[in-house]
């Protein structure tokens, strides 16, 4: 059994994975939280009183940590006594949260793949550059690291694996589908941190198709979905972390991520990117000041916290199977931000990738998914984790040529 876990972050979704955390704290013992505001720790743990999400003995406690300096992640996490660590802060920290996990024995997650913040857009497969080089460290120290852990990456790989375990074997494709059907009510905002979304979408798109990687441009290749709840949905093909480890794992199939962009996103997106401002090298101003053009506009567009109460609608997410015998399977789930708000104070988008780490730190916990070693999500087993989420406010359904259900029926 591992108890005590050590929050890194202190965003939208580090709110959410917090109290989640507080729900299940008779199973998940000592609850700490730590950025490099210890404020922002501290209106977390007061919401979570707020809310009365606290359930249960165990401790919550907000520390100020700098999480790209690894010996000191390392101490905080002696100090405290954490063997459960979730990483949710940016992905510019993963490597040395990791290396600090890997240092003292925790286990580690993540949501997103580690970035270095002076490259965008580096050759696949991603995971290879970072991650993927501790896994001997990991197995040697005997630690669980399971990279990925949100939604997608995360349990969108998890559709994957049970759809290929249990519906349609030998696939030969696999399509990772996200839509926001939501709405904010802000002229222009990111849903996540501006500086991590629009590097993600400025790079170039590579996609896993005919047994080898394949590059497109942004917005270049677009489709429209009929999917559950949400209805007709026109999707972008998009790189993203889970076609990465995907590709690896099923290279007989072909592993492609979507995700809906409205046309004024794409208008905004384009003007700011064509005018250089989406750029992360530093530029110097007719003062003689220096700026970095990405960090001036995520100065100077809503913090994504900020648009939860005015947040409506609903989210659909899901993985796309198919085979050549022409099975088909769509897993996915559908979330509503409204609800979202009302339970834990957060945006459906935050509620969406902050759930699945903390069902993961369960299964942690019990002993079910504590590997001791390095892993994807798709390499675990997927049916625990679906049950967790089902009773944790991201239920999973299933559509085929049977109709809609859930997932286990």
């Amino acid at each position: 059994m591992k108890r005590n876990v050590l929050i890194i972050g202190a965003g939208g979704v580090a709110q959410v994975t917090a109290h989640k955390c507080a729900q299940h704290a008779p199973a998940l013992g000592d609850i700490h939280i730590a950025s490099r505001t210890k404020a922002k720790c501290d209106e977390i743990i007061a919401s979570i009183h707020e809310k009365g999400s606290l359930k249960g003995g165990g401790a919550l406690s907000a520390h100020a940590l700098d999480a790209m300096d690894t010996p000191a992640v390392s101490a905080l996490i002696r100090e405290t006594g954490a063997q459960i660590v979730i990483n949710v802060g940016s992905p510019f920290v993963n490597m040395s949260v990791l290396a600090a996990c890997i240092e003292t024995g925790a286990a580690y997650m993540d949501t997103a793949i580690h970035e270095d913040p002076e490259k965008i857009c580096e050759t696949p497969p991603w995971y290879g550059n970072y991650e993927w080089q501790r896994r001997d460290a990991c197995a040697r120290a005997g630690v669980t690291a399971i990279l990925g852990i949100g939604f997608d990456p995360g349990v969108v790989n998890a559709y994957a694996k049970l759809a290929i375990a249990d519906h349609v074997p030998d696939p030969v494709s696999i399509d990772i589908v996200d839509i926001n059907a939501g709405s904010h009510g802000r002229w222009f905002a990111t849903n996540f941190d501006p500086e991590i979304n629009f590097r993600e979408f400025t790079g170039t798109v590579y996609s896993w198709q005919d047994g080898a990687w394949q590059t497109n441009k942004m917005f270049e290749v677009g489709k429209v979905w009929d999917l559950p709840v949400v209805g007709e949905q026109k999707a972008y093909m998009t790189g993203h972390d889970e076609v990465h480890s995907l590709a690896t794992h099923y290279p007989n199939a072909d592993v492609r991520f979507w995700m809906g962009f409205g046309d004024h996103y794409i208008n905004v997106f384009t003007v700011l990117k064509n005018l250089g401002l989406l750029s992360e090298q530093p530029v110097k101003t007719a003062e003689g000041l220096e700026v970095v053009p990405l960090k001036v506009v995520k100065a100077v567009l809503p913090d994504p916290a900020s648009l939860a109460p005015d947040y409506e609608g609903k989210t659909c997410i899901g993985t796309q199977v198919r085979n050549a015998a022409g099975a088909e399977v769509f897993i996915y789930n559908v979330a509503d931000h409204r609800e979202a708000f009302a339970e834990v104070g957060s945006q459906g988008i935050s509620y969406t990738a902050g759930v699945p780490p903390v069902a993961a730190a369960l299964l942690i916990a019990d002993g079910t998914w504590d590997t001791g070693t390095m892993v994807n999500v798709e390499e675990l087993d997927p049916k625990p984790f679906l049950r967790l989420l089902d009773g944790m406010g991201l239920p999973t359904r299933l559509r085929d040529e049977r109709g809609d259900r859930a997932w286990d029926e």
